[in-house]
């Protein structure tokens, strides 16, 4: 496994050990079953035998259409509800059962889908969807949560990508076991039954590895069970409980609780006051509109509406509409995986989100071009024209731009942005904004191709101009995350820093406070991690200035 770390301070090779890798990975197995239910109901729908079954061979367009956004966006719509619900679970019960609860209703939800037939209609359908859906927001929520508390700054970046990249096997193969069943099974319930079922097997998997996972050791001393929390900490991090790295971790993180509790006070509500503080509630905002920007590129409109894109492309036969979307999910699945272990420590966030979304802008822009040229759903053809065929290279264009920067830093950036007691709410908010925008294009996206323009060229317009809409967004506002400590994060946000030189900056005082044993490194931290009331008002010139007289 590569490794391109960029510490904050000097760090003991144990500290990146198996067992961290482990426990990440296991929490970012729920990301499996996310990617899978997004991935496999788009192309379930255009079974022969579901459209019969539940009527929808005898509807309108429009109606079809409808029907469509009903049964894709119920899962958004309960996974809103879930994002909701997992933060008192992770709250009271920690992140470990959790995330056990949010497995268990999720397989009870994939469980009743499989009761649906034709006397039942949908209903089974939508409950299901929704109730699996709630599963999904809970796991969302803290899956990423957990892996960031329990990460080593050099390689959070890394191990929250694990997320990502359970997140695109699970889209892999939710685009595959259709195009499977298309060959293989004759047509009839079996064919389309299948793809529901299958959502079963990632769900238990996860269940399986969440007995043996480890509880996050900041949870544990937060909640006053430090004995147990330190020797938690001690075991990811595989040294002695006496260790100079281990006992300065432990300072920051009892530094940052004592701040919580100075500015904030205890209780279930104490976090939310963040709110009051118009500087953390602007940082909130930041991340999480992140995710409006990568809805707003069109990967859900692409993974939950595949067959309609690509038909309005040119593409048509259903056989080969599968075959392109598991070509699809396979480069994006691949790229992520490039994205996790080899550019997402090396290049951090920013570089990454800027790069992706001009290329992808390009791409997509192409895209347009071609469709308001040759208006493939007003010209059909019985073969894949050449125009078709330009039109996917540029799809597969977009894919390699977005799958190594936009597929997963989102979730990255939000993770590392909060600490404290502070961060639960954020992620709350950040996969309540994830959430929120996946429903927005799930129910929008069948009616914007019916409605903007000749074969939907407005809609590939739209995704061109969010793409290049974001990169000054990124550019002006977004500091770089990645190699500052959780508890340190505050730093890079502070008024008169400029995002664009905030990192280096930041690791830079970090390293200065560490050699003279001040700030971060005293007994008593000089700034805690809530932000209310904390926060150093030391600008970038001042900064520079001190460390010029400094020298």
């Amino acid at each position: 496994m590569v490794k391109l770390k960029h510490e904050d301070r000097p760090t003991p090779k144990a500290v990146y050990n198996w067992r961290v890798y482990l426990a990440s990975s296991v929490a970012a197995f729920a990301a499996v079953f996310i990617g899978y239910d997004g991935a496999f109901i788009g192309t379930a729908l255009t079974f022969q035998d579901f459209k019969h079954t539940f009527g929808l061979d005898l509807m309108s367009p429009s109606e079809v259409a409808n029907v469509s956004a009903n049964i894709v966006s119920a899962y958004q719509a309960g996974a809103i509800a879930g994002v909701i619900l997992g933060y008192p679970a992770g709250i009271y019960l920690g992140r470990r059962w959790g995330l056990i609860g949010a497995a268990s209703v999720f397989s009870i939800g994939a469980g009743i889908m499989l009761a649906a037939t034709s006397s039942t209609g949908l209903a089974p359908i939508y409950a299901g969807r929704v109730l699996a859906g709630a599963g999904i927001g809970a796991a969302s929520n803290l899956a990423p949560l957990y892996i960031s508390e329990i990460a080593p700054p050099a390689i959070r970046g890394q191990l929250l990508a694990l997320y990502e990249i359970g997140w695109q096997i699970g889209a892999l193969v939710g685009f595959w076991i259709n195009y499977g069943a298309s060959r293989t099974i004759e047509p009839g319930r079996t064919q389309w039954l299948l793809s529901f079922a299958v959502q079963l097997v990632p769900s238990g998997i996860f269940l399986a590895g969440l007995w043996f996972l480890v509880e996050s050791p900041r949870w544990l001393i937060r909640k006053g069970r430090r004995e147990k929390g330190l020797k938690k900490l001690a075991y990811l991090r595989q040294l002695p409980i006496d260790h100079e790295y281990l006992q300065e971790e432990i300072q920051m993180i009892d530094a940052v609780i004592e701040e919580d509790e100075r500015t904030l006070g205890r209780g279930f509500w104490a976090p939310f006051k963040v709110f009051r503080d118009r500087a953390l509630a602007s940082r909130l905002a930041l991340t999480c509109l992140l995710f409006m920007w990568q809805n707003g590129f069109g990967i859900n409109a692409i993974n939950y509406y595949s067959p309609t894109i690509l038909r309005n492309m040119g593409i048509t036969g259903q056989n080969t509409s599968l075959l392109t979307t598991g070509v699809f999910g396979s480069l994006k699945c691949g790229l992520s995986i490039v994205w996790a272990f080899f550019l997402v420590e090396s290049m951090g966030r920013r570089k990454m989100l800027m790069i992706g979304a001009v290329g992808a802008s390009i791409g997509m822009a192409v895209i347009a071009g071609i469709t308001g040229v040759v208006d493939p759903v007003a010209n059909p053809s019985t073969s894949v024209p050449p125009s078709a065929m330009a039109s996917l290279a540029f799809l597969y264009v977009w894919t390699i731009f977005y799958a190594v920067s936009w597929n997963g830093t989102p979730w990255v950036v939000v993770a590392e942005s909060f600490s404290g007691s502070i961060q639960p709410v954020a992620q709350v908010f950040g996969a309540g904004s994830n959430w929120l925008w996946n429903f927005v294009i799930s129910r929008a996206t069948p009616t914007m191709f019916l409605r903007m323009g000749p074969s939907g060229v407005g809609v590939f317009i739209f995704f061109a101009l969010m793409m290049a809409l974001s990169v000054p967004y990124v550019y002006f506002l977004l500091p770089e995350t990645k190699s500052v400590p959780r508890e340190e994060v505050d730093r890079l946000f502070r008024k008169g820093l400029s995002p664009r030189h905030a990192n280096a900056i930041v690791l830079a005082e970090l390293a200065a406070e560490r050699e003279n044993h001040t700030g971060a490194f005293a007994s008593v931290p000089a700034h805690g991690s809530s932000g209310l009331g904390s926060e150093k008002d030391k600008g970038e010139e001042e900064y520079l200035e001190s460390s010029r007289s400094a020298a």
